[in-house]
């Protein structure tokens, strides 16, 4: 009964989780395409991989849990493939940022609204900082792997929203000030770098878990 209620309630959390992103991405695109913001696209970028990354943790957990306990290998497998899915959403992420970061420090001005993507990257901090609060007391409750990793994944995402909010919003006062795309560019910087540290860390939080999944596929092979 315990472990159903359990079920239900994780499985509710991410399956929400994933359909509150999924706007996101389509409604940041037009935005940063028009306005040539850096950190407006990198942005989209990120938004766009990490959907794809909540989806497929949704999925593993679904499978995993909805019909009862997993065989261990088939949880090992699956565990492993929803970690990297989330770390490697980050790194997608983080490189697209620090790459685009670096041209845009070198344009003259900003073109276009940002406001759009102030507004997205607010709403975006205080929905990611509510499922980070969630997913710490769902792991309190009962550790499980694709749980910590959301914990992870929240916790960037909001702090990513933070670093995004800040450069939107100096942009918004001075547009066309010389310093402006430096500003920008440099929000971008700190967001690449800080997902890349992310999914780094979330890498060797599973490399124990990784490990155990290459071990099970190599006994299966044998056997």
């Amino acid at each position: 009964m315990e472990r159903d209620i359990q079920f239900k309630k994780r499985n509710r959390t991410l399956f929400v989780a994933f359909l509150l992103s999924a706007p996101g991405p389509l409604l940041l695109a037009y935005a940063a395409f028009s306005s040539h913001s850096a950190t407006q696209l990198a942005d989209f970028i990120r938004r766009g991989a990490e959907l794809v990354a909540l989806f497929i943790s949704w999925l593993v957990y679904y499978r995993l849990n909805r019909k009862g306990p997993c065989p261990e290998v088939d949880r090992h497998k699956l565990e492993k493939a929803a970690a990297l899915f989330v770390s490697g959403a980050m790194l997608l992420s983080g490189l697209s940022m620090a790459l685009i970061a670096v041209v845009r420090m070198q344009s003259q001005s900003l073109t276009g609204s940002v406001i759009s993507g102030l507004i997205i990257a607010f709403l975006g901090f205080l929905t990611n900082g509510f499922f980070w609060m969630r997913y710490r007391r769902l792991y309190r409750e009962q550790a499980d792997a694709v749980i910590r990793n959301q914990i992870n994944l929240y916790r960037a995402k909001t702090v990513v929203d933070t670093a995004v909010m800040s450069a939107l919003a100096v942009v918004t006062a001075a547009p066309g000030h010389p310093a402006a795309p430096v500003i920008d560019g440099v929000g971008s910087l700190f967001v690449g770098g800080y997902l890349l540290f992310t999914a780094v860390r979330v890498l060797k939080e599973n490399r124990l878990l990784i490990k155990k999944a290459g071990s099970a596929n190599g006994k299966i092979l044998s056997e």
